[in-house]
């Protein structure tokens, strides 16, 4: 695997539901954001996780918000995935090898330019390939 940079060009506004559990909950979390809106299949779809204070990884399944509204309409929780540069690597064929996310994030959590109040982000691109990123400290 190949870190490489992704920019996010502008903020992407989404609705999330929280997973009961990590990583026992996430199936169900997504299960239930897809339920929302089942036929749409040109929604991006995310993962958005962080240790709370005390260690404890709080995951929410995302999906983008196309039109204002949705998050309210669906009872969610609203979160704006920020612009930027994000230290990324891609996985293919994720659900065969579910672990290699986890993998995936050891190895950028080791990057020395990540923003520490930033969170992971998994940005699943099709039902093989997910990419796997941290935001970058910007630059100032």
């Amino acid at each position: 695997m190949k870190m490489e940079i992704t920019t996010i060009e502008k903020d992407i506004r989404v609705f999330t539901v929280t997973a009961s559990s990590f990583p026992e909950g996430i199936g169900e979390a997504f299960q239930k954001i897809h339920s929302f809106d089942p036929a749409n299949k040109t929604r991006r779809c995310f993962g958005i996780s962080r240790p709370d204070r005390e260690g404890v990884i709080i995951y929410k399944a995302a999906a983008e918000e196309l039109h204002e509204g949705e998050t309210e309409k669906f009872g969610c929780e609203h979160f704006v995935i920020g612009a930027g540069d994000y230290i990324s690597l891609k996985i293919f064929n994720y659900m065969s090898n579910p672990e290699k996310i986890g993998e995936a994030f050891q190895a950028l959590l080791q990057h020395p330019g990540i923003d520490t109040n930033g969170y992971c982000l998994e940005w699943y691109s099709s039902d093989r390939e997910v990419t796997c990123m941290i935001k970058l400290q910007s630059k100032k």
